[in-house]
């Protein structure tokens, strides 16, 4: 299992559009992928699970990947964060 902490980093957040790709890239990985900013995580391949975390810019996510492919998928999402989920700031 491979924990880390990611902030968001993008003005708007983890708002609709953000969450759908982060949603999106979780789902692509056979690996469990939780989220979230305390105990209980959420399950990241939720999108509405995502939306209720309301995490805003600088909020410090914690992320768990569990499973077969957890380094890619820990790999691609931090790249993902990094990247301000594609949406240039």
């Amino acid at each position: 299992m491979i924990r880390c902490q990611l902030p968001v980093i993008n003005k708007l957040g983890l708002h609709a559009r953000a969450a759908t790709k982060l949603a999106s890239a979780a789902a692509h990985h056979q690996c469990i992928v939780r989220t979230g900013k305390e105990e209980p995580l959420v399950d990241a391949k939720s999108i509405m699970s995502l939306m209720l975390l309301a995490a805003n810019q600088g909020t410090q996510l914690i992320f768990e990947f569990d499973g077969p492919d957890e380094q890619v998928a820990c790999d691609e999402i931090t790249a993902l964060l990094n990247d301000y989920f594609g949406e240039g700031e």
